[in-house]
């Protein structure tokens, strides 16, 4: 049995992070702080803004207003060069539409991260046994389900070791048995490797495994009970 690591120290603050799209207000002093091996959902209907954060938090777009710290370091004042080195070294992403690559096998998807890190691939078997995939090394995406494609990509946000995982609507395009079995999965991924994860969705059943959950809304994020 893999032991779960807990954590406690802080690897995400924002504090009053604002976003606008010309007069619209997306993002309205939103803060939050994330602690290493927590997993927090971000619940919203589709539009409200829930990528929107993702983006900001990985420095994908500007912010008009507060402050993003990642491990202390303030993402709001680096420059785009360093925000690459430091998503590429850190994050991990999740999303909907899987983002594998159809020409690669599915070794090949999960080694990406390592290969642009010039690290050792051979960790990327382990990833996709870790995620039920075993055997299913040199199978090209096409003969894989949507589940299955979403495992693929949950080992390749994984798979070199980030600090902080960013799901956007992981579940989105599963059936419920799959998307049930994806997100425990992913739950079990993040909290055995201790890394911090956030899952911005819009359905309630999908956050209830998450230590934290938060709605957002035009006055920010507000917890839930």
């Amino acid at each position: 049995m893999r032991r779960f690591i807990e954590y406690d120290s802080t690897v995400l603050s924002l504090r009053g992070v604002t976003k606008r799209f010309g007069t619209r207000t997306v993002l309205n002093g939103v803060s939050l702080d994330l602690a290493a091996g927590e997993y927090v959902a971000v619940i919203g209907d589709s539009g409200i803004g829930k990528s929107t954060l993702l983006n900001v938090i990985a420095g994908l777009e500007p912010i008009d207003a507060g402050e993003i710290f990642f491990e202390q370091k303030n993402l709001t004042a680096m420059d785009d060069d360093a925000l690459t080195l430091l998503r590429r070294d850190n994050f991990g992403f999740v999303f909907q539409a899987f983002h594998v690559l159809p020409q690669l096998s599915v070794e090949q998807n999960v080694a990406l991260p390592l290969l642009l890190r010039k690290m050792n691939t051979e960790k990327a078997k382990a990833a996709i046994a870790a995620v039920g995939l075993a055997g299913r090394e040199q199978s090209p995406p096409r003969e894989l389900s949507g589940g299955e494609l979403q495992r693929v990509a949950i080992a390749r946000a994984l798979v070199g070791d980030p600090k902080l995982v960013l799901a956007d609507e992981p579940t989105g395009n599963l059936d419920p048995e799959s998307a049930r079995q994806v997100l425990n999965l992913f739950r079990a991924e993040v909290k055995t490797r201790g890394a911090a994860a956030i899952l911005a969705t819009h359905s309630e059943a999908a956050a209830a495994g998450c230590d934290r959950r938060y709605r957002l809304g035009p006055a920010g994020l507000t917890p839930l009970g």
